[in-house]
């Protein structure tokens, strides 16, 4: 058809696809990327080894043991430390923080997984909005920025610089240095900075007022305790058989005893006389209990989070994180109180929230949830993959002895592939092992720290872009933008590489932007005799430069709920900057690597 065979046009179909499934989100990710590579294996255009060839490559395992050593830095301690040490320095005033955040948070995401720095650092953030008098929303989104230009400064900073390294050497290239990146990322560091300083900040809304959690989710109507009476028919009953609230949408969060007492095990109490019983539903739902003559409504003036703290439980905000296997479940589906002890009381998804008819909410990446949950099991909720929590807890657990041990082990990981000593992914595996026989973590933590949904991504869609080179699929898209272009020179071609890249992370995750653009720029340099290197860099950069939405990047997904924003926010304030670092990168990527 139109001279074109069709095994490419199957390999274009699938490309539109796996585009319109990953922008959709029906389907989680990982699985669309096994989708096209047993598509891909099935159909004969690939061999099973050119099929699983995603999971073997030098990027998806440097990425996996990248998970890890930055886990063995969170277990330890060491970000906590830095959170402490700039949160009194940001006390100062609002200017000072906002300088200090994103020169913290861009230097270690130069280094370590930026979303696991973005992770420890929300609460910190929130809470220091509250002490200088500031949303909470005019500090988080510049950290999430910062985490961004930081990650572009180093091999290691952000998987795409990994992911496009692994593709340019299997395609005979030399490959990018562990600072090879720095001179560029830096100058887009220093120009982000500046336009977040100047203007960004006075373009970012004030969403999340300095509220307490029961005003920040408006649960002032949505909570009673209710005084059960000694004629009632559920006394001496048990609290799990109990119909008293049956034909309600309503929930028992906590049963006091006549002193104020907490009773902390739902599984055992019994509802004895005079019991308080707090539960949360809507004032239609409230307002049926009044015609009961086995209860008394005890209203509240004003709900605040202390109240909720006279037992052995408190409330917490936990976010939703990038990758969760809670993305798109009914919260129905989700059994909170059998995993961690903790009852849901009201959602915040969308900008929107809903404190009632919670059950059939499909959950989604970046929405906040507030959790009344055990104490002691709030460390759990903190550590588990599936949440970012945005309320600062002590964690019991840190092994602050090995602080200086996990330093070490990242600075040689970082040295010994600076200086060419080993291959960043013999390095990053060296550096586990390390992990692991120092005692920074366990075996077990090593595993759970690692997102797997990001090695099946990768996994499934590198030989997409295998495919893509097969077939010739990659060669007809890169003739087609080379005719367009051509006459305008290689910095057009280089311009309009960084455009596409920059455009299609908004709305699909960065590696597989990079993943499925890096094989064209390899392509189009071939046809226009030029070197690879500045269309490879044009690709990595704006991948992973994600400012127009809040589902580009991992990082702005973590803060969208916390910081109460909307989808638009992220266009006033992200787009004159991916123009601005448009505009940079053409000029800036050519002086670093010749065409």
């Amino acid at each position: 058809m139109f001279g074109i065979s069709l095994e490419i046009w199957f390999v274009y179909s699938l490309i539109v696809l796996a585009v319109f499934l990953f922008v959709n989100k029906r389907i989680s990710f990982d699985v669309t990327s096994l989708i096209l590579l047993a598509t891909l294996v099935v159909s004969g255009i690939l061999t099973p080894a050119e099929g699983l060839s995603g999971f073997s490559n030098t990027a998806t395992v440097t990425i996996a043991c990248m998970f890890i050593l930055s886990e063995g830095l969170r277990r330890t301690g060491a970000l906590n430390i830095v959170g402490d040490w700039f949160f009194k320095l940001s006390q100062l005033n609002y200017r000072m923080a906002i300088f200090i955040i994103m020169m913290t948070i861009g230097v270690i995401s130069a280094f370590i997984n930026n979303t696991a720095a973005v992770a420890i650092f929300i609460p910190v953030i929130i809470g220091l909005s509250k002490d200088l008098g500031e949303s909470a929303s005019k500090l988080l989104m510049p950290m999430s920025f910062a985490a961004m230009f930081g990650g572009v400064c180093t091999l290691i900073g952000t998987s795409t610089n990994l992911l496009v390294d692994s593709i340019a050497t299997e395609n005979g290239l030399a490959g990018f240095g562990m600072f090879e990146f720095a001179p560029v990322g830096i100058i887009f560091f220093a120009a982000g900075f500046l336009y977040l300083f100047t203007m960004g900040i006075n373009l970012i809304p004030e969403r999340r007022k300095d509220q307490e959690l029961t005003d920040t989710f408006e649960m002032q109507c949505y909570l009673t305790d209710v005084i059960l009476n000694a004629q009632s028919p559920f006394v001496d009953t048990p609290l799990k058989n109990t119909k008293l609230i049956q034909d309600l949408d309503l929930d028992i969060v906590e049963v006091f005893d006549k002193d104020g007492t907490s009773k902390t095990d739902r599984e055992s109490i019994t509802l004895e006389a005079e019991d308080v019983l707090r539960i949360r539903g809507s004032v239609k739902e409230i307002n049926k209990l009044l015609n009961r003559e086995d209860v008394l409504i005890k209203p509240s003036e004003h709900w605040e989070d202390k109240d909720f703290e006279m037992g052995n439980a408190q409330l917490v905000e936990a976010v939703i994180a990038p990758e969760s296997s809670y993305d798109g479940m009914p919260l129905r589906d989700i059994e909170f109180y059998e995993l961690y002890e903790a009852q849901v009381l009201a959602i915040r998804q969308k900008g929107k929230v809903q404190q009632d008819k919670l059950s059939d909410i499909r959950l989604q990446s970046g929405t906040s949830v507030l959790l009344y949950a055990k104490k002691e099991r709030v460390n759990d909720i903190k550590t588990a993959e599936e949440f970012v929590l945005a309320t600062e807890i002590d964690i019991p657990d840190l092994n602050q002895s090995k602080i200086p041990v996990a330093i070490a082990i990242i600075l040689g990981v970082v040295g010994t592939a600076a200086f060419g000593l080993l291959p960043i992914v013999a390095s990053a595996i060296c550096g586990v092992i390390l992990m692991i026989l120092s005692g920074c973590l366990t075996n077990e933590e090593a595993y759970q720290s690692i997102n797997w949904k990001v090695i099946f991504l990768l996994g499934g869609v590198l030989p997409l872009g295998v495919a893509m080179q097969k077939t010739g699929a990659a060669q007809l898209l890169a003739d087609t933008l080379i005719t367009n272009l051509e006459a305008f020179g290689p910095t057009a071609v280089l311009s309009a590489f960084f455009f596409l890249s920059m455009m299609l992370t908004n709305l699909i995750s960065n590696q597989a932007t990079a993943a499925l653009l890096a094989p064209i720029a390899i392509e189009a340099s071939t046809s226009i005799g030029v070197n690879a290197e500045p269309l490879l860099v044009a690709v990595t950069m704006a991948a992973s430069l994600s400012f127009m939405s809040p589902i580009g990047y991992q990082t702005n997904t973590m803060i969208f709920g916390p910081g109460q924003y909307r989808f638009m926010d992220f266009v006033k304030v992200g787009t004159p900057l991916n123009l601005l670092f448009w505009i940079i990168g053409t000029f800036a990527i050519p002086l670093f690597w010749s065409f």
